[in-house]
C-alpha cells in the first residue's frame, strides 16, 4: 500500500509541477541556443585606428604608443559614483616615455564625435584634473604635425 501511494504521489507530482511553474525558468540556456548571445572576434583597432598607430611609432620611434586604454588604468577617484563617470571609458592611444610615464592622451575623433562635443570636453577635463594632456585629431595628422605638437607640449611641461 505504502508503495502504491508514493508511486501515485510521483505521478501526481509530475503531471502537477510543470502547470504550477514555469518550466523556462529551470531550462538552462545551451550556447547554441538562439538565446544566448554571440561572441566573435573583433580587432583591437579600426583601420583607421592602425594608420594613425603607424603612424605615431613612426613618428616617434623614442615613445611607446599604448591602444586602447582604459581610463581607469590611469585615473581614479573615491567613491563608486565619481568612479561610474569614467568606468567602461576607453582611449585611442596613450603616448608614453620609455619609461613609462604618460607624456600625452591622443584621440582620433571620426564622425562618431560629431554633436557629441561635450562628451569629449567632459572626458578632456577629467584626464585634465588628473593631469594628463589630451591632443584631439579630427583626421589622421601628418607626422610633422604630431612630432610639433609633441615636442611643444614637452617644452610647455619643462617651462612649469
Amino acid at each position: 500500500m505504502n508503495t502504491l501511494m508514493l508511486l501515485l504521489s510521483v505521478v501526481i507530482t509530475a503531471l502537477i509541477f510543470p502547470k504550477l511553474f514555469n518550466p523556462g525558468i529551470f531550462r538552462l540556456v545551451s550556447a547554441k541556443s538562439p538565446e544566448s548571445p554571440q561572441i566573435k572576434r573583433r580587432p583591437i583597432l579600426t583601420s583607421r585606428e592602425q594608420q594613425m598607430f603607424a603612424l605615431l611609432t613612426t613618428a616617434l620611434p623614442e615613445c611607446i604608443v599604448l591602444t586602447q586604454v582604459a581610463f581607469s588604468a590611469l585615473i581614479t577617484a573615491d567613491g563608486w559614483q565619481s568612479r561610474n563617470r569614467f568606468n567602461r571609458k576607453v582611449i585611442d592611444f596613450v603616448l608614453c616615455s620609455n619609461h613609462m610615464n604618460v607624456i600625452a592622451v591622443i584621440e582620433l575623433d571620426d564622425r562618431s564625435h560629431i554633436g557629441r562635443e561635450q562628451n569629449d570636453h567632459e572626458r578632456d577635463a577629467m584626464l585634465k584634473q588628473a593631469g594628463y594632456h589630451t591632443i584631439r585629431y579630427p583626421s589622421i595628422p601628418t607626422s610633422e604635425k604630431v612630432r610639433t605638437d609633441i615636442e611643444s607640449l614637452l617644452m610647455n611641461m619643462h617651462t612649469f
